[in-house]
């Protein structure tokens, strides 16, 4: 999910900060565990039992009312409404989606702290390269990006305003977040090396966003076999600032570090994308940032906005889906309605799973083998997200000034966005800052999470976020804390291949032994009447790839056009 789509294992010890000197309201909000846990089997049964086996706190009576639909899409994350898009593009109104939550979004939803809009998720998307044209479409249609004078243009309200980002490092604020302030000849040095390692692997065979268009060629496949800090500690990459900025971004990316990430996924970071600059570099014309005070939920609320009553009426949310059972005649998905505590069986041709691999390996009956074996291997980080609502500007260290993002050096958290940034404010005040913390590091990192009270994570943030504002007790109002338990899939080594093979149904296309076939329409895992699409069948998680993998979906033609 990065921060833009969502600790070091020392990170936890926070626990023992200093208390709030006073009372600050705030609390556990956003989503809570018990409609996700509903799913967990009443026994000790392992994840994906064929079938499903009883779940607590889920009816298991005759559901009272049946509905009948063409197309069913379960989950309203990006991957789902980019599904339900892809179905309205093409004509086909009969479908109807399931979302778990009170509102669409997934990790891409926001609300509102003090009556100020910011995220509780990711919160800002790149502008997408060339490889993510249905990204690329989705921008035109939404009005922020046209072509102009022959090239594209975007809309510049829209791209993140300057000052970007910063780092408080050695007791004060410097540009941009690649330690430079004081830095040696030696670790200037080991930033050109990196910059040039960048550089070779982007020569040696493409990057691209999303990744299957890249391929998979052999140099991909030996990255993906070891971690990123294997291949740091064999290239003698090993200078202190330079590896805290690499465990930074992978931990801002994909929620856990260097040691545990691949070395494919490292380089992917920056190759994909807008390369490694070092200090002094000729960079050019920088790719721009989209983002809104409530983050990437600007886009997922205009994605769900035609599905909503009373012109749409497809988007059905507070359902927890208990049972999707795939037959020779069509497909019947039993979800509980959270609001009326009844069970509903919907009945169609065809369903896209749109879920988290391992809620589908739960809730579907039989489940295909590559269903069983991404939910036994893809390992989730869990995130933490905070907004921090200031009744008045904070004071600030020397140095650069408020940005966007602003990251502390070699603190647990990934710093904090400033939901006002892109107001331009001529005299700053109230405003809400939004604090992330990854927790895919931490073995205990989810327990963690579910069982700490919200004052833990109240005194450690406000622990954290003292350093560079003194006065930040002083000026709190509320912090309002959102936990993701399973936020984004990390992708350690192996994970590529293994995306590849699922999305293969299990079985490797032959390319002359370099590289596999990387065709769009391969793209989508299926199982007879089910198609599955989420970010996870990617192995990491990010906006274009779940958009991608959604659209893709609902894009192939029926195998089965009739009607239940």
């Amino acid at each position: 999910m990065r921060r833009r789509a969502f600790l070091a294992t020392g990170s936890l010890a926070l626990a023992g900060c200093r208390p709030a000197t006073r009372a600050i309201e705030g609390g556990f909000t956003g989503i809570g565990f018990e409609r996700g846990h509903l799913l967990r089997p009443a026994s000790s049964a392992s994840q994906g039992a064929d079938p499903p086996s009883p779940s607590a706190g889920l009816p298991n009576g005759p559901p009272l009312v049946t509905r009948r639909v063409h197309t069913l899409i379960a989950g309203g994350g990006v991957a789902g409404l980019a599904a339900a898009r892809a179905l309205r593009q093409r004509g086909m109104d009969d479908f109807a989606l399931l979302e778990l939550e009170d509102s669409a979004g997934g990790n891409s939803r926001g609300g509102t702290v003090g009556g100020i809009a910011c995220p509780l998720g990711a919160h800002y998307l790149p502008v997408p390269g060339d490889h993510a044209h249905e990204v690329q479409h989705l921008l035109e249609e939404f009005g922020l990006r046209q072509r102009v004078a022959g090239r594209w243009v975007y809309d510049e309200r829209h791209l993140c305003h300057s000052p970007q980002e910063r780092l408080f490092f050695n007791n004060e604020w410097q540009d941009g977040l690649l330690p430079v302030q004081g830095i040696d000849a030696d670790t200037l040095a080991q930033y050109r090396r990196f910059a040039g390692q960048v550089r070779a692997a982007q020569a040696a065979a493409p990057f691209a966003m999303p990744a299957f268009r890249a391929g998979l060629p052999a140099s991909h496949l030996a990255l993906d076999a070891i971690t990123f800090k294997t291949w740091l500690d064999r290239e003698g990459l090993s200078d202190p600032q330079l590896r805290w900025y690499l465990d930074y971004s992978c931990r801002d990316d994909y929620g856990a570090g260097i040691a545990s990430v691949s070395a494919w996924a490292g380089i992917h970071y920056f190759a994909s994308r807008h390369g490694f600059h070092a200090p002094g570099d000729d960079e050019g014309e920088r790719e721009g940032v989209l983002t809104w005070p409530e983050g990437n939920a600007w886009l997922t609320r205009k994605l769900a906005a035609p599905l909503l009553e009373p012109s749409g009426g497809r988007l059905h949310t507070g359902r927890v889906v208990q049972r999707i059972e795939a037959g020779r005649h069509g497909v019947t998905v039993d979800a509980l309605n959270v609001a009326t505590q009844t069970l509903e069986r919907w009945q169609a041709a065809q369903c896209i799973v749109a879920l988290p691999v391992f809620v589908a390996a739960r809730v579907v009956v039989n489940p295909p083998d590559f269903l069983r074996q991404a939910a036994a291997r893809i390992p989730y980080a869990p995130w933490l997200v905070a907004n921090l609502h200031i009744h008045q500007a904070l004071h600030d260290r020397p140095g650069a000034p408020p940005s966007w993002d602003n990251v502390i050096h070699g603190s647990p958290g990934l710093g904090y966005v400033d939901a006002s940034h892109q107001r331009l404010q001529s005299v700053p005040g109230a405003t809400v800052l939004t604090y992330y913390l990854a927790l895919g590091d931490t073995p205990d990192g989810r327990r963690q999470l579910l069982q700490q009270p919200w004052s833990h994570w109240r005194d450690a943030i406000l622990a954290e976020l003292s350093v560079p504002h003194p006065d930040l007790r002083e000026k709190l109002t509320r912090i309002d804390i959102t936990r993701y338990g399973h936020a984004m899939a990390v992708p350690v080594p192996g994970m590529l291949t293994l995306s590849r093979l699922w999305s293969q149904n299990g079985t490797i296309p032959s390319s002359n032994g370099d590289s596999l076939l990387s065709i769009d329409d391969q793209l989508t895992p299926t199982d007879g009447r089910l198609r599955f699409a989420h970010s996870d069948w990617s192995g990491y998680s990010v906006f274009e790839e779940a958009f991608t993998r959604g659209h893709a979906a609902a894009s192939a033609p029926s195998r089965d056009a009739g009607r239940v």
